[in-house]
């Protein structure tokens, strides 16, 4: 008969490692509600506990500096606790755990009772303060090819070209303004047009625009995509779309916007018709 003393132990001992690490993980993430593997004396775990919650913490205040500033200490840090004890991250680096806290924010603490003393202004806060670390790491490129040198005449009649590196949006609350000293409890009655955008220099910056502003970048990116519009194109579509009673003075008005977004970044460039 075969002696399977030796495998009995080994399924035994890998049985118990594996338990402990649940109970380690388990405690890591929510050290007040699950103890430390009884085999850990206390003092180990103190470094570790602190070790995962400080990094943890201190990566997610510098990715919402704006959000940190304006909650206080015991509501930000039980909301971080939150975070690390319920939320499953999808990706293991660091550099992705602020857009892993958006995803709790948005499908996790909206719908858990904690959420109840939350500013109102909140997830569109924290998304805007993460389109801006977004960008700034982006590894997307400027396309090449394209002319940045036009005049007025070539402004309307080549086709823009909107940067991979803009992002235009839109929110409730005028989330650029929120601070310690301004926090509105509810949203203004027009929501607030923002293009967010990374400039050639790598600067990360935001143009306050408006719903015009924000219609004609939609439309020069769908046409980039569906078939290339000159600005000429895309500023008629627009004054057809919003009803404009004088296209010829948008075609004015369009011209100049064009040159500052090509200025900005925003619009990488042109290409001939």
């Amino acid at each position: 008969m075969a002696d399977n003393t030796g495998a009995d132990s080994d399924t035994c001992s890998s049985a118990g490692l594996s338990k402990t690490q649940r109970e380690f993980a388990a405690h890591l993430r929510n050290p007040d509600e699950y103890p430390a593997p009884a085999s850990i004396e206390d003092r180990r775990m103190g470094i570790y506990r602190d070790l995962i919650y400080n990094n943890i913490e201190s990566f997610i205040a510098s990715g919402f500096p704006v959000l940190r500033s304006i909650l206080e200490d015991d509501h930000w840090h039980s909301m971080v606790r939150d975070f690390v004890h319920r939320h499953q991250s999808r990706s293991p680096y660091f550099l992705q755990i602020s857009e892993e806290f958006l995803r709790y924010l948005q499908e996790e603490r909206c719908e858990g009772p904690a959420s109840v003393d939350d500013p109102p202004f909140m997830l569109e806060l924290a998304h805007y303060e993460w389109v801006e670390l977004a960008l700034d790491v982006s590894v997307e490129e400027f396309p090449a090819g394209l002319e940045r040198r036009l005049d007025r005449a070539q402004l309307l009649d080549w086709v823009p070209v909107v940067s991979p590196l803009a992002w235009s949006l839109s929110y409730q609350f005028p989330v650029h303004q929120l601070g310690v000293d301004f926090q509105p409890q509810q949203p203004p009655p027009s929501p607030t047009f923002l293009v967010v955008y990374r400039n050639r220099a790598d600067q990360v910056g935001f143009l306050e625009a408006n719903a015009a502003t924000a219609h004609m970048l939609q439309l020069a990116a769908e046409a980039d995509t569906d078939g290339a519009k000159t600005g000429r194109q895309l500023l008629l579509q627009l004054a057809r779309d919003m009803q404009h009673p004088d296209p010829d003075q948008l075609l004015d008005f369009g011209a100049e916007l064009l040159g500052k977004l090509l200025s900005l970044d925003i619009i990488a460039g042109f290409r001939p018709s």
